[in-house]
């Protein structure tokens, strides 16, 4: 693994290193001390992950001897649904392999539709939670498993679960009989659980060499563990911290080689809720590239991270950095180097206190039943209905421009698109375009998948963000089976129960309503374009 970085003031840094090294921050990690977090004198509920490189070896030979049996019955698709945690790690090693993984972590109808109709003589489905009860998973295995119902398979001969003991989704895999049951432990959290049944089963299955990976990060982790000037863990747990002390607090990502292609997602999901509370944190940012807005144009508050072989950056705040390895180095290493940096920050890396009250608003929502109207929008225009509060705006360039007034020069906005995460991926050039008009800092995701990723940050991180919700008429519809909703209704309660949450922290929200999905992007891109900048990009 290469790590090379820099900071504006390096004794600044010097004596950063020096006060971790004096805690003995790396080695009390390796050691899985809770006092590092907490006051608690009982072992951290979530510091399991340290070992899990060590761990690994019986995991693989059972996912190579289950992957032998699938292969022997012809089944060769694998698809699987879980969020955040549970299917980011996954879905980076298969990318990385360029084998084929579907990931189904999305609750628009069409996207649901689409994955299952594929040829189920082949496919299986994996259900990866850590609680057993995510509504999200919950949700796409019943609609997988009325789909293989109707073509006389049983469902539970196609159903592998991945939980920890005792789950409600563990108890069902035994009731029915699932083709395979993988528990997790107890100890090690979703965005953490790289390196576990989470991370190596559905990678392992699809055809990744996850022996390989868990072997380098076995290599790998005992040097981060060492209370070391070189540790490179601690070397960028203290550049982060170090960042974020200076007001620096946005990390734009950078991939630069095939190889390593999603491994800023996964980042994203693993940095945001992890130092993301409490008012503080650090707000990652993944662009396409070096050369893509936010990061050639990056200001003052951007520190800057390539992933992949060392490219040339200089960043105006100072902090650039390049990154190098493979992914069973990267995995452990930023697993370190966040939880470091956690500590120089001062924020506990394994709660997510902020996560829990979108789900509340989504669940009131659910509970209103379909028959409950959907707020009045402020005005609607050709494609598009616009929700929110305005003091004048009567149109969607005005809405987007009192929006956009709203952000400090050094602020954020999150683009939150509850869309098809597949046939509508074209919403993600929104970010750049976005970023341009509001003159700062943009991040992009796709709902549901955000809320279990930067969602945190959004609600519990600096409180110097707004945000534009874009919703959508479905496609089509696809109920839930054995429930008393469709996927269309849960998709837009979660949408409406994030937006609640984010205006119970005081944070602005801007809902656009896509009438039809391809004219209402176009008419919002054109808007967008016509909102004269507040900032300016360049450096300071």
């Amino acid at each position: 693994m290469r790590l090379q970085h820099s900071v504006p003031v390096p004794a600044d840094y010097e004596a950063e290193v020096g006060r971790l090294l004096a805690a003995r921050v790396p080695s009390r990690l390796a050691a899985k001390d809770a006092s590092l977090f907490t006051d608690d004198e009982q072992p951290a509920p979530r510091m399991g992950w340290v070992d899990l490189p060590q761990r690994a070896a019986q995991l693989v030979d059972e996912i190579e001897s289950l992957h032998s049996r699938l292969e022997a019955q012809g089944l060769r698709s694998i698809s699987l649904t879980g969020m955040g945690g549970s299917s980011l790690a996954p879905e980076v090693m298969a990318e990385g392999a360029g084998v084929s993984l579907e990931v189904v972590d999305s609750t628009d109808p069409n996207q649901v539709a689409e994955a299952i109709g594929t040829d189920l003589s082949h496919t299986v489905l994996i259900v990866a939670s850590k609680s057993g009860t995510t509504i999200e998973t919950d949700a796409i295995r019943r609609a997988f498993s009325a789909a293989f119902e109707s073509v006389g398979i049983d469902p539970a001969s196609r159903l592998i679960a991945i939980t920890d003991p005792g789950t409600e989704l563990d108890a069902l895999a035994t009731e029915q009989g699932f083709l395979a049951t993988f528990h997790t432990d107890e100890t090690v959290g979703g965005r953490y659980s790289a390196l576990s049944a989470f991370g190596l089963v559905p990678a392992g299955l699809a055809g990744v060499d996850v022996r390989a990976i868990a072997a380098s990060a076995a290599e790998t982790v005992g040097g981060l563990g060492t209370d070391a000037p070189d540790n490179p863990a601690l070397k960028f747990g203290t550049w982060l911290g170090i960042g974020h002390a200076r007001a620096t607090e946005k990390l734009v990502l950078a991939e630069t080689t095939p190889g390593l292609s999603g491994l800023s997602k996964w980042v994203e999901q693993l940095v945001a809720e992890s130092l993301g509370k409490d008012g503080q944190g650090i707000l990652p940012v993944v662009v396409n590239g070096p050369t893509d807005v936010g990061f050639c144009d990056a200001r003052a508050d951007a520190m800057l991270c390539t992933l992949g072989p060392v490219t040339d950056v200089e960043a105006p705040s100072g902090f650039d950095s390049a990154l190098d390895g493979d992914l069973g180095e990267l995995f452990v290493f930023w697993e370190f180097a966040t939880a470091i940096a956690a500590y120089s920050i001062g924020v506990d890396p394994f709660d997510q206190p902020d996560v829990e009250s979108a789900k509340d608003q989504a669940r009131q929502a659910l509970s209103h039943g379909s028959s409950a109207a959907p707020a009045q929008p402020a005005f609607r225009e050709e494609q598009v209905e616009v929700f929110g509060e305005f003091e004048e705006a009567t149109d969607l360039i005005g809405a987007i421009g009192e929006l956009f007034a709203q952000v400090d020069e050094y602020g954020f906005v999150g683009v939150q698109a509850f869309l098809d995460r597949i046939a509508d991926a074209e919403a993600q050039d929104l970010r750049a375009l976005v970023s341009q008009h509001s003159g700062v800092q943009t991040t992009f995701g796709f709902g549901p998948r955000y809320l279990h990723s930067t969602g945190q940050y959004h609600k519990g991180g600096h409180p110097n963000g707004v945000f534009l919700q874009i919703t959508a008429e479905p496609r089509t519809d696809l109920l839930v089976p054995g429930r008393g909703y469709g996927f269309t209704e849960l998709q837009r309660a979660q949408a409406l129960g994030d937006a609640a949450a984010l205006r119970e922290k005081g944070r602005p929200v801007l809902r656009v309503h896509l009438l039809d999905r391809a004219q209402g992007l176009d008419q919002l891109r054109r808007a967008i374009a016509d909102v004269e900048p507040r900032h300016h990009y360049g450096v300071d």
